[in-house]
């Protein structure tokens, strides 16, 4: 007998068909994209800069002088300083060698034909020179180069410095050097070694980390390809952050998934069947969650330094990559393997011991932890949060006004040194000058300006398009267009802007200089002059940060207690997640403080570290708030507040914790970058999310909401129904 195409023998063969199927165009799809995503994480540093000035706002000071220097200098290569001191005075022997040293310079690959003949300290004991790095070549081996070819044609007891802008952008690279292997690698071991300790398997750790490490493959084709077109700038920072939180953020959604499939595997035998029910009960929290993340990072478009506001859709695109991976990639590969994937420990199908209503009764930890409240509420929910407070009182004490560019990267270097070398005996700001543009009828007005600053040690005049080239200031203080003793010009020779160099008398990322920059451009208001370079980039830098964080951070909060508004449909409940959050944050940054000055004694912090700490802890940390209230309303309903709240912990606890565990060791990770603002972001945000996990989200949230009762349901339903 032939069959009908509507029989039910071939539907249940084509809905067989298509389970199989789609799993399997899932994965292939997945595959596809890791392909073509992997080789590229080589290759990150063809589309990203780490130039502060392409970071700042296009109106600010130091962006327009950095877009006008090509008008005065035929150049756009990178100076470097150079500085050879000897253990005494120099002699004419030692100084020769010097001068050929530095002669040959140009012969290393990358170098300048442009280097300045050497220029001797006043005390005899110091020579430095300016060796300018070609702007297309490898700047990190160029000055590596540099480096050991003048070491090796050093006279003896002379040692040598490569320092300046070169020496430092040299630095940042070799700091950012381990972004692709050493920190990935870190922060994969670590989740892997906590997935094992967890479930005690040896196949579901590798399934996880592969639904963790394709969203990052896929996420960052998307981000490299935007780059490479001009749509998102990127930064080694930026990167580093991508990684930690595509890796951190995919591993927590797809415990939560997991710990779903899990139980669902009790009750059901048929896996298929357990994967779709995992996925219904997974979908609502993981895409408020990843909802909540996104609309967080978004807020950072509103930022002045473009380093912050492309963070937020470079890092969006992240989280829009793990929520996929853990609602369609795991669950593919969840339905191959089905129990085999927690062997050794295969959960066993067994509906009759399951206990439907997941009664805390438990004589688990979180059972054990939900009685505790049940006794005493108010004492657990008091005691907290005067802990946290006096935590939170160390927040005074951070110094996040920025830190000066030497100390951006940690351990020895050899650019830092250089500079300290270079302030012993010639002016500080020597090769970093202060920039100051001008039209040609202010140029007497504001040298004089800059010559009566005690923070200006000499001033040296560039015309645009000038045939005559450079000009000097004489003695008298009275500019001159021409070589050094060429009298005043009639004003009509100079004709458009004209840039005067101030030679800092101060390091040019000291405070000291800082203060010379903003006095300056105090004193030029009557002018039409725009103040750039090396340190009025970074004060700049730091206006615009601080700006950004006292925006963005009151703007994060409001958006984010909307959207728990939207989803707890409640006003008072939000609102305590908020107030928690925030006194979660304060107590990281506070207890951060006292370590970064007490313990590692950090020269201070970047003004970016509160707020990238703000949104990474705010948004991450109402993450677990989202898992466990949404769970505490599902029991609410059925069982009351009170009793929804400890059936809600008791049963969300496990796998919280074990997502709070994994997110801290990813952002961990990132201090095995030595970029201090990387190591202090890992710290604040490791320990903040830690002490949410197992202090807010266990102890102040529940007891709280458990001494409130129904009320924090107002004014919804559940506000009158049971307490």
């Amino acid at each position: 007998m032939t069959e009908t195409t509507d029989s039910p023998r071939v539907r249940i063969r084509r809905r067989s068909w298509v389970r199989v199927l789609v799993p399997a165009v899932l994965i292939i799809a997945w595959l596809v994209g890791a392909g073509l995503g992997g080789p590229l994480f080589g290759k990150v540093d063809e589309v990203s800069s780490n130039d502060q000035t392409s970071y700042l706002p296009s109106s600010a000071d130091a962006t327009e002088v950095q877009q006008l220097l090509g008008e005065f200098n035929d150049s756009d290569a990178i100076p470097s300083i150079v500085v050879f001191v000897g253990d005494s005075e120099l002699d004419d022997d030692q100084l020769t060698h010097i001068e050929e040293a530095i002669a040959a310079t140009p012969d290393i690959e990358g170098v300048s034909d442009e280097v300045s003949p050497a220029i001797p300290s006043e005390d005899g004991k110091a020579v430095q020179a300016f060796i300018p790095i070609s702007s297309d070549a490898d700047l990190g081996d160029t000055v590596s180069a540099l480096e050991e070819a003048l070491q090796d044609a050093s006279p003896q007891g002379v040692r040598v410095y490569v320092t300046g802008p070169a020496g430092f952008s040299a630095d940042l690279v070799a700091g950012f050097a381990g972004i692709d292997g050493l920190l990935l690698g870190v922060a994969l071991l670590a989740v892997f070694v906590i997935l094992v300790l967890v479930y005690r398997s040896a196949l579901l750790p590798i399934v996880v980390l592969s639904t963790s490490l394709f969203a990052l493959c896929v996420a960052l084709l998307v981000v490299w390809w935007m780059a490479k077109w001009e749509i998102l700038l990127l930064s080694g920072q930026t990167q580093g952050i991508l990684f930690i939180l595509v890796i951190g953020a995919a591993t927590d959604y797809s415990l939560l998934f997991v710990a779903r499939f899990r139980d669902e595997l009790r009750t059901r035998q048929d896996k298929g069947a357990a994967v779709m029910a995992a996925w219904k009960g997974s979908i609502e929290p993981i895409a408020a969650s990843g909802g909540t993340v996104i609309a967080g990072l978004l807020c950072l478009l509103l930022s002045d330094l473009k380093s912050n506001s492309t963070l937020g859709p470079v890092a969006s695109i992240g989280i829009v990559f793990a929520m996929l991976s853990a609602l369609t990639l795991l669950p593919a590969l969840l339905f191959v393997f089905g129990r085999a994937v927690f062997w050794p420990r295969r959960p066993k199908f067994e509906p009759e011991a399951v206990d439907a209503n997941h009664g805390v009764a438990s004589t688990g930890l979180w059972g054990w932890v939900a009685r505790g409240i049940k006794r005493r509420p108010r004492v657990i929910w008091i005691v907290t949060t005067l802990v946290l407070v006096a935590g939170a009182a160390g927040f005074t004490q951070l110094n996040a006004s920025g830190i000066p560019q030497s100390e951006l990267v940690l351990g020895s270097s050899q650019a830092r040194e250089g500079q300290t070398a270079l302030g012993e005996h010639f002016p500080g700001g020597s090769g970093s000058p202060v920039y100051v543009v001008v039209p040609e009828d202010e140029l007497q007005d504001a040298a004089d300006v800059l010559l009566a600053n005690d923070g200006i040690d000499s001033v040296a005049v560039t015309a645009a398009d000038s045939p005559s080239g450079t000009a000097s200031v004489t003695e008298d203080g009275i500019v001159a267009i021409g070589p050094p003793g060429t009298p005043a010009p009639d004003p009509t020779v100079v004709e458009g802007d004209v840039m005067l160099q101030g030679t800092l008398t101060d390091a040019a990322d000291s405070d000291a200089a800082a203060s010379t920059v903003r006095e300056l451009r105090s004193t030029l208001t009557d002018l039409d002059a725009r103040v750039g370079g090396v340190t009025a980039t970074s004060v700049d830098t730091n206006d615009a940060s601080i700006h950004d964080r006292n925006l963005i951070i009151p703007i994060i909060l409001v958006v984010i207690l909307l959207i728990l508004m939207l989803l707890l449909r409640a006003i008072l409940a939000p609102v305590l997640l908020i107030v928690t959050t925030v006194l979660s944050f304060g107590t990281a940054m506070g207890v951060s403080a006292l370590v970064f000055n007490g313990v590692f004694d950090f020269p201070g912090a970047d003004p970016a570290v509160p707020l990238y700490g703000f949104v990474f802890l705010v948004a991450l940390g109402i993450d677990y708030n989202i898992f466990l209230m949404t769970r505490v309303r599902e029991e609410t309903i059925l069982h009351g507040t009170r009793e929804g709240i400890l059936r809600g912990l008791s049963v969300t606890g496990g796998v919280i914790t074990s997502a709070g565990l994994v997110l801290a060791a990813t952002f961990a990770a990132l201090s095995v970058i030595p970029i201090l603002f990387l190591v202090q972001l890992a710290f604040t945000v490791a320990f903040g999310v830690l002490l949410d996990t197992f202090v807010v989200r266990s102890l102040l949230v529940p007891a709280l909401s458990y001494d409130i009762g129904r009320a924090i349901w107002w004014p919804s339903k559940l506000w009158r129904g049971k307490p």
